[in-house]
Protein backbone atom coordinates (compact mmCIF):
# COMPACT_ATOMS: atom_id res chain seq x y z
CA UNK A 1 0.00 0.00 0.00
CA UNK A 2 1.37 3.55 -0.80
CA UNK A 3 1.88 5.89 2.04
CA UNK A 4 -0.59 7.49 3.65
CA UNK A 5 -1.46 10.32 6.57
CA UNK A 6 -2.44 7.83 8.60
CA UNK A 7 -0.51 6.21 11.18
CA UNK A 8 -2.36 3.01 11.95
CA UNK A 9 -0.88 0.55 9.30
CA UNK A 10 -4.26 -0.82 8.93
CA UNK A 11 -6.16 2.40 7.99
CA UNK A 12 -5.24 3.83 4.64
CA UNK A 13 -6.17 7.15 3.14
CA UNK A 14 -4.85 7.84 -0.49
CA UNK A 15 -5.74 10.41 -3.02
CA UNK A 16 -8.94 10.76 -1.28
CA UNK A 17 -9.80 6.84 -0.79
CA UNK A 18 -9.78 4.99 2.59
CA UNK A 19 -9.05 1.11 2.88
CA UNK A 20 -9.60 0.05 6.42
CA UNK A 21 -8.70 -3.51 7.28
CA UNK A 22 -8.89 -3.34 10.79
CA UNK A 23 -12.33 -5.82 11.07
CA UNK A 24 -12.21 -9.37 10.89
CA UNK A 25 -14.10 -12.17 11.53
CA UNK A 26 -13.39 -15.77 11.55
CA UNK A 27 -15.63 -18.41 9.88
CA UNK A 28 -18.03 -19.35 12.76
CA UNK A 29 -18.28 -16.13 14.16
CA UNK A 30 -21.66 -15.80 11.92
CA UNK A 31 -23.01 -12.56 14.01
CA UNK A 32 -20.04 -10.77 13.99
CA UNK A 33 -19.84 -11.65 9.69
CA UNK A 34 -23.84 -10.48 9.86
CA UNK A 35 -22.92 -6.76 11.70
CA UNK A 36 -19.87 -6.44 9.40
CA UNK A 37 -22.28 -7.31 6.57
CA UNK A 38 -24.95 -4.43 7.68
CA UNK A 39 -21.87 -1.99 8.02
CA UNK A 40 -20.94 -2.35 4.49
CA UNK A 41 -24.08 -2.45 3.09
CA UNK A 42 -25.07 0.62 5.16
CA UNK A 43 -26.82 3.95 2.18
CA UNK A 44 -24.58 6.30 1.68
CA UNK A 45 -25.90 9.67 3.61
CA UNK A 46 -27.93 8.97 6.90
CA UNK A 47 -31.80 10.54 6.50
CA UNK A 48 -31.30 11.08 10.71
CA UNK A 49 -28.25 13.80 9.79
CA UNK A 50 -30.42 15.33 7.06
CA UNK A 51 -32.50 18.68 6.98
CA UNK A 52 -33.20 21.44 5.45
CA UNK A 53 -32.17 25.12 6.33
CA UNK A 54 -34.29 27.66 6.92
CA UNK A 55 -33.49 28.73 3.15
CA UNK A 56 -34.78 25.69 1.71
CA UNK A 57 -30.55 24.46 1.12
CA UNK A 58 -29.77 21.03 2.16
CA UNK A 59 -27.77 20.41 5.54
CA UNK A 60 -25.95 17.35 6.42
CA UNK A 61 -24.52 16.81 9.85
CA UNK A 62 -21.06 15.05 9.38
CA UNK A 63 -20.68 12.11 11.51
CA UNK A 64 -17.24 13.24 12.32
CA UNK A 65 -16.00 16.64 12.66
CA UNK A 66 -13.60 17.68 9.85
CA UNK A 67 -9.92 18.67 11.01
CA UNK A 68 -10.61 22.31 10.59
CA UNK A 69 -14.06 21.79 13.44
CA UNK A 70 -16.49 21.85 10.26
CA UNK A 71 -19.86 19.99 11.89
CA UNK A 72 -22.23 20.67 8.65
CA UNK A 73 -22.21 21.00 5.18
CA UNK A 74 -24.75 22.65 3.30
CA UNK A 75 -25.62 21.64 -0.54
CA UNK A 76 -28.03 23.36 -2.73
CA UNK A 77 -30.96 21.20 -3.76
CA UNK A 78 -30.08 20.96 -7.57
CA UNK A 79 -26.17 20.19 -6.17
CA UNK A 80 -26.98 17.64 -3.66
CA UNK A 81 -29.25 15.67 -6.09
CA UNK A 82 -26.18 15.40 -8.43
CA UNK A 83 -23.78 14.45 -5.84
CA UNK A 84 -26.50 11.40 -5.19
CA UNK A 85 -26.95 10.19 -8.80
CA UNK A 86 -22.97 10.21 -9.37
CA UNK A 87 -22.86 7.29 -6.91
CA UNK A 88 -25.60 5.71 -8.54
CA UNK A 89 -23.28 2.83 -10.70
CA UNK A 90 -24.44 2.80 -14.44
CA UNK A 91 -26.46 -0.02 -15.94
CA UNK A 92 -25.17 -3.24 -16.72
CA UNK A 93 -21.89 -2.66 -15.15
CA UNK A 94 -20.09 -5.23 -13.06
CA UNK A 95 -19.79 -3.61 -9.25
CA UNK A 96 -16.95 -5.98 -8.57
CA UNK A 97 -14.05 -5.70 -10.42
CA UNK A 98 -10.63 -8.21 -10.49
CA UNK A 99 -7.19 -7.90 -10.97
CA UNK A 100 -4.28 -9.70 -12.02
CA UNK A 101 -4.64 -13.14 -12.11
CA UNK A 102 -8.41 -12.97 -11.40
CA UNK A 103 -8.71 -10.49 -14.21
CA UNK A 104 -10.76 -11.97 -16.67
CA UNK A 105 -8.36 -11.95 -19.42
CA UNK A 106 -5.50 -13.65 -17.68
CA UNK A 107 -4.36 -16.54 -17.91
CA UNK A 108 -4.00 -18.03 -15.06
CA UNK A 109 -7.46 -17.37 -14.07
CA UNK A 110 -8.78 -20.86 -14.93
CA UNK A 111 -5.64 -22.14 -11.90
CA UNK A 112 -7.14 -19.84 -9.63
CA UNK A 113 -10.85 -19.74 -9.13
CA UNK A 114 -12.30 -22.97 -7.75
CA UNK A 115 -14.72 -23.69 -10.94
CA UNK A 116 -11.43 -23.72 -13.53
CA UNK A 117 -13.18 -20.50 -15.61
CA UNK A 118 -10.95 -18.42 -17.20
CA UNK A 119 -9.44 -17.55 -20.52
CA UNK A 120 -8.75 -20.66 -22.75
CA UNK A 121 -10.44 -23.07 -20.39
CA UNK A 122 -13.80 -23.42 -21.48
CA UNK A 123 -15.69 -26.44 -20.20
CA UNK A 124 -17.42 -28.58 -22.90
CA UNK A 125 -21.30 -27.96 -22.61
CA UNK A 126 -23.63 -31.35 -21.87
CA UNK A 127 -26.20 -31.89 -24.31
CA UNK A 128 -29.12 -30.32 -22.55
CA UNK A 129 -26.38 -26.90 -22.82
CA UNK A 130 -26.25 -27.43 -26.37
CA UNK A 131 -30.03 -27.53 -26.85
CA UNK A 132 -31.04 -24.45 -24.96
CA UNK A 133 -30.49 -20.56 -26.84
CA UNK A 134 -28.54 -18.10 -25.63
CA UNK A 135 -31.83 -16.28 -24.47
CA UNK A 136 -32.45 -18.98 -22.34
CA UNK A 137 -28.63 -19.30 -21.23
CA UNK A 138 -28.49 -16.13 -19.85
CA UNK A 139 -32.39 -15.59 -18.76
CA UNK A 140 -33.13 -14.07 -15.23
CA UNK A 141 -33.78 -16.43 -12.19
CA UNK A 142 -37.24 -16.31 -10.65
CA UNK A 143 -37.91 -14.82 -7.35
CA UNK A 144 -39.03 -18.19 -6.32
CA UNK A 145 -35.69 -19.36 -7.72
CA UNK A 146 -33.71 -16.77 -6.18
CA UNK A 147 -35.97 -17.44 -2.58
CA UNK A 148 -34.61 -21.07 -2.86
CA UNK A 149 -31.08 -20.35 -3.53
CA UNK A 150 -30.92 -17.03 -0.90
CA UNK A 151 -32.87 -18.23 1.57
CA UNK A 152 -33.36 -21.89 0.98
CA UNK A 153 -37.37 -21.03 0.54
CA UNK A 154 -38.70 -23.22 -1.78
CA UNK A 155 -42.12 -21.54 -2.42
CA UNK A 156 -42.51 -24.01 -5.71
CA UNK A 157 -43.17 -27.06 -3.87
CA UNK A 158 -46.20 -27.65 -1.35
CA UNK A 159 -44.74 -28.34 2.06
CA UNK A 160 -48.30 -30.57 2.91
CA UNK A 161 -48.37 -33.02 -0.31
CA UNK A 162 -44.93 -32.48 -2.38
CA UNK A 163 -46.90 -31.32 -5.62
CA UNK A 164 -45.40 -28.55 -7.61
CA UNK A 165 -47.03 -25.14 -6.97
CA UNK A 166 -47.72 -21.87 -9.24
CA UNK A 167 -48.72 -18.44 -7.98
CA UNK A 168 -52.44 -17.65 -9.28
CA UNK A 169 -53.23 -14.15 -7.10
CA UNK A 170 -51.35 -11.96 -5.12
CA UNK A 171 -53.01 -10.24 -1.98
CA UNK A 172 -52.00 -7.68 -0.74
CA UNK A 173 -55.11 -6.40 1.71
CA UNK A 174 -53.99 -7.33 4.99
CA UNK A 175 -57.30 -7.67 5.80
CA UNK A 176 -58.06 -9.85 3.52
CA UNK A 177 -54.77 -11.70 4.40
CA UNK A 178 -55.51 -12.12 8.46
CA UNK A 179 -59.24 -13.57 7.34
CA UNK A 180 -57.05 -16.06 4.68
CA UNK A 181 -54.48 -17.31 7.56
CA UNK A 182 -57.06 -17.30 10.12
CA UNK A 183 -59.13 -19.64 7.91
CA UNK A 184 -56.74 -22.10 7.26
CA UNK A 185 -55.62 -22.56 10.46
CA UNK A 186 -59.06 -22.89 12.04
CA UNK A 187 -58.80 -25.92 9.39
CA UNK A 188 -55.72 -27.18 10.43
CA UNK A 189 -53.75 -26.32 7.60
CA UNK A 190 -50.20 -26.46 8.50
CA UNK A 191 -48.83 -22.78 9.60
CA UNK A 192 -46.14 -20.82 8.04
CA UNK A 193 -43.70 -21.99 11.18
CA UNK A 194 -40.50 -22.63 9.69
CA UNK A 195 -41.12 -21.30 6.48
CA UNK A 196 -39.33 -17.55 6.94
CA UNK A 197 -36.48 -17.67 8.56
CA UNK A 198 -36.39 -15.95 12.04
CA UNK A 199 -36.13 -12.07 12.06
CA UNK A 200 -32.82 -10.50 12.71
CA UNK A 201 -32.82 -7.94 15.33
CA UNK A 202 -31.51 -4.99 14.55
CA UNK A 203 -27.83 -3.94 13.71
CA UNK A 204 -25.13 -3.11 15.95
CA UNK A 205 -22.32 -1.22 16.25
CA UNK A 206 -19.41 -2.76 15.04
CA UNK A 207 -18.00 -0.78 17.63
CA UNK A 208 -20.19 -2.26 20.73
Amino acid sequence: MPASDSDDPLNGKVAGFSLHAGVAAKARERNKLERLCRYITRPAVSEKRLSLTAHGKVRYELKTPYRDGTTHVIFEPLDFIARLAALVPKPRVNLTRFHGVFAPNSKHRSQMTPARRGKGNKPKASGKEQQTTPTERHAAMSWAQRLKRVFNIDIETCRAFGGAVKVIACIEDPAVIEKILTRLQKTGFPGPAGLLPDSRAPPASLLG
